[in-house]
């Protein structure tokens, strides 16, 4: 654990100042003081440009400018049910339809149309004159007729400078277009200006007609070929129909009918085979029971075996009284018993017609069913081969319908085109005429071109007042070196006059323990991540990262900032810019985080910090940066380390950003050795900061610390702030001594946890 009650021996040198703000090798002041000593100079030369620019106004022909409004509905009038082209229906259609209609009030058709009405070819401020009126004479005395080509070349020639006058510009989410036409005479451009918008007008209207004629041309070049083909197909329809004998009512073919009546009937034939199929077995089975035959219903329902049955019972009677009456062998009763047996006889007989009839009547229709079901068969056959043939016929009918509608709508609408050719469904017009302008455009007015005058002239003097001061030899003044700035040390003995000089050692005096700063959310503002290019240039206070808020007041963070700096600034070697290193115990971008802070802080106070990365492991800061940005001009050649990806990236804040270089741990630490000593003999930087290494320390990173002036080691909240303090200690073995601050980050709220109710180190 860091012990604070216990001294830690360092070698101190000297404090210096902080640098003076410089501006291009020449600091604010002096320039001021160079301008105010040739002020007079400066002010001639701009009152001469001046009164050169006012004489340049007043030999300028003046312009003038005149502007026509049409309001440009891409909604056109709805007066047919369907148009030649379809509407834009969502914003951005609209917008570039209108952006069209723009673009078309300057084409050629338009503008030439113009030239014709108004005669501009004719104009000499459109390339029009009597120079070639009197050419084309010359060449008439020798019988050259040039006039259809001089017409032609006139009316180009008045093109292109028409052209050159117009300016269509349409109003930003509006259907507004301005036509802005100049000339040297402000009625002319009025007049041009309104010409040019009835000659649109004019234009739209007829591009419609046009298109409707042609349209109606085309439909009706095809209506006769259409008609031919369904003429075609019908013909084809009916000879198939008449080929196959597909013939019928309109719902029903006649083979279909005849079908289904013989279905009907053979139904009815079949009922009467089992009623006469019926009737004779039951006739037979009463025969064959010897039972009474005359009891069948059609024997009962017989006038005839009624009859002769109510003999057979009267006979029966009278033969029933005489058996009484006279004996078995008496003539009467003989006779009487041969008319029974007469009429029993009778009555079978009649009974077995009734038996052959139904007999008959069966046959009958056994042999009526067999015939309808031959019949019934062969509609059968028949109604399959012209379910075969309806394939074609079907095929045949779908064509001549799709024929009869192609030719019902190109039809229908060969006569709605002719009829819109007469109608005008733009609604584009005129909403502001151009009018007679009373003032020019250009040139502006005489205070402003003397205005502008001056302030060229003004600046071109002062710009060549401070390049002759600069390039001049006796002008330079000698800088004071950081050595001078420094605090005197005691003087040594006097050395011999052949021998160098050399820097007395710097007093050894003790720091009690290093100084304390806590990095805290409210000191820094959250920005959203990749957005780094500020005008061009990169900005490090947008890398994503926490960083410090611009224009904050002063915190306790920022004169925290400045006393490590200053005292790294009194370790540093004399002339030598002075290095800090930012190690850490944490795994993430905490430390990357706080290194790029205390560069914003540095860059605050008005130095220039060179910032390298020297985590091999993470390397979040090259991560961040590389490939963003350009490099360091070529006045800082120090900083290529032998390949591109290693140049360092101007910032928008005054921070310049080394990237680490790819390679191993030994070669990288090699690298920004020579890079620190480079910029120590090059200048122009007024600290240096390391990001790294990352720990453990490695032995190429442990070499960094010889020749860092100072350390910061960075203790995020989040861990235990003894033990990462006391394994930083221990990591650095005898580098603790350099230790010149501790920052406490504590940007992450959330992740303040267990060390609340501990004491910090």
């Amino acid at each position: 654990m860091l012990v604070y009650d216990k001294p830690i021996d360092q070698a101190e040198p000297a404090a210096s100042p902080a640098p003076q703000r410089m501006l291009a090798g020449i600091s604010v002041l002096e320039l001021v003081r160079l301008l105010w000593r040739h002020k007079v100079a400066i002010a001639s030369a701009g009152l001469i440009c001046a009164v050169a620019a006012v004489m340049i106004g007043k030999s300028l022909t003046p312009k003038y400018s005149a502007t026509a409004q049409l309001y440009v509905d891409p909604r056109e009038l709805q007066l047919v049910e369907r148009e030649l082209t379809p509407r834009a229906q969502d914003v951005n259609g609209l917008a570039m339809l209108v952006e069209s209609q723009a673009r078309l009030i300057t084409s050629n058709g338009v503008l030439l149309q113009v030239i014709k009405d108004t005669r501009l070819d004719k104009d000499p401020e459109f390339g029009g004159g009597d120079a070639k009126g009197v050419l084309a004479s010359l060449l008439g005395l020798f019988g050259i007729d040039r006039s259809a080509a001089d017409a032609k070349l006139g009316q180009m020639t008045a093109l292109e400078a028409l052209n050159r006058h117009i300016n269509v510009k349409k109003t930003d989410r509006t259907f507004i277009v301005d036509i802005d036409v100049w000339s040297y005479d402000p009625a002319k451009a009025a007049m041009l200006a309104n010409a040019i918008s009835n000659a649109y007008l004019a234009e739209s209207k007829k591009s419609q007609a046009t298109a409707a004629r042609r349209a109606t041309s085309d439909l009706s070049g095809r209506l006769k070929e259409l008609q031919e083909r369904l003429r075609t197909a019908e013909n084809a329809l009916a000879t198939y129909k008449a080929q196959n004998n597909f013939v019928g009512t309109q719902d029903t073919l006649i083979s279909d009918q005849q079908l289904s009546a013989s279905n009907q009937r053979l139904a009815a034939a079949r009922a009467l085979t089992l009623d006469a199929q019926a009737k004779y077995d039951q006739i037979e089975a009463s025969r064959r029971a010897s039972a009474d035959a005359g009891a069948i219903p059609e024997a009962l329902q017989s006038p005839t075996i009624a009859n002769l049955r109510s003999q057979y019972a009267e006979v029966r009677k009278r033969y029933a009284e005489l058996t009484s009456e006279l004996g078995p062998r008496h003539p009467s009763l003989r006779q009487m018993e041969k008319q029974v047996e007469d009429l029993r006889r009778n009555i079978n007989e009649e009974v077995d017609r009734f038996v052959q009839s139904a007999k008959n009547d069966l046959t009958r229709a056994r042999e009526y069913e067999a015939s309808l079901n031959k019949a019934l068969e062969a509609q059968k056959r028949q109604s399959v081969q012209l379910s075969q043939a309806s394939v074609r016929l079907r095929e045949l009918e779908r064509d001549v319908e799709a024929s009869r509608d192609v030719y019902q709508s190109f039809l229908k609408r060969s006569r709605e085109t002719e009829e819109q050719e007469s109608l005008n469904t733009s609604s584009a017009r005129i909403i502001g005429e151009a009018t007679v302008p009373q003032r020019r455009t250009f040139p502006p007015a005489m205070s402003m071109i003397a205005m502008i005058g001056f302030m060229m002239g003004a600046l071109a003097a002062s710009a060549w007042t401070v390049a002759a001061d600069r390039l001049s030899p006796d002008t330079t003044e000698p800088q004071p070196a950081r050595a001078e700035l420094k605090t005197p040390t005691p003087p040594s003995k006097p050395a011999a006059s052949n021998q160098p000089r050399q820097r007395a050692p710097a007093p050894v005096a003790s720091v009690e323990k290093p100084l304390i700063a806590r990095l805290q959310e409210s000191d820094v503002v959250r920005t959203l991540g990749g957005i780094l290019s500020l005008g061009g240039v990169p900005d490090a206070a947008r890398m994503g990262w926490p960083t410090l808020r611009a224009g904050s007041p002063q915190t306790a963070f920022l004169d925290a900032i400045r006393t490590i700096r200053g005292i790294a600034a009194r370790r540093s070697p004399a002339d030598a810019i002075p290095v800090l290193a930012v190690i850490g115990a944490g795994a993430g971008e905490d430390r990357s985080i706080a290194a790029l802070n205390i560069a914003l802080a540095t860059a605050r106070d008005g130095a220039s910090v060179l910032m390298i990365d020297a985590d091999h492991t993470t390397h979040a800061i090259s991560n961040k940066v590389n490939g963003l940005g350009k490099s360091e001009p070529s006045r800082l050649g120090w900083l290529s380390i032998g390949t591109r990806t290693s140049r360092a990236i101007k910032t928008a804040n005054g921070i310049s950003i080394l990237p680490i270089v790819r390679g191993t741990d030994a070669k990288a630490a090699d690298a920004i050795r020579k890079a620190i000593a480079q910029a120590r003999s090059a200048g122009g930087y007024d600290l240096v900061i390391l990001d790294g290494p990352a720990m453990p320390f490695s032995a190429a990173g442990r070499k960094l610390f010889d020749i860092a002036d100072g350390l910061v080691a960075v203790l995020p909240v989040s861990h235990d702030i003894n033990d990462a303090m006391e394994d930083i200690i221990t990591a650095l073995g005898g580098a603790e001594r350099k230790l010149t601050g501790v920052i406490l980050s504590e940007i992450h709220p959330a992740a303040v946890s267990r060390q609340r109710d501990k004491q910090y180190a």
